[in-house]
């Protein structure tokens, strides 16, 4: 029992590896600016249409990224990345 309190868990959501699976293929397809800050606009703006997926241990990662990966939930990703895009072409927050 003293090594379970002893163990220290991490949390992670699973939503932002899978934004970031996607996300590479996405700003190819549409063009937009690879800088930094680009990227983090539209990385923030799909995590935040998305819902969060939390998960502790490898088994929950490994459930939790096989459910997300059905087909709505694809589309979702994809969709939120492609959106987050568009609105970052539209309005940069980078410097020229």
């Amino acid at each position: 029992m003293e090594n379970e309190q002893q163990k220290i868990f991490n949390v992670r959501n699973v939503s932002e590896d899978l934004v970031d699976f996607y996300l590479d293929e996405c700003m190819v397809r549409h063009g937009a600016c690879s800088c930094s800050r680009c990227i983090a606009d539209i990385r923030a703006y799909a995590l935040n249409q998305l819902p969060p997926r939390y998960v502790v241990t490898t088994a929950g990662s490994a459930f939790a990224r096989a459910r997300a990966m059905s087909t709505q939930a694809k589309a979702d990703i994809i969709s939120a990345i492609s959106t987050g895009i568009n609105l970052v072409k539209k309005n940069p927050r980078h410097d020229d």
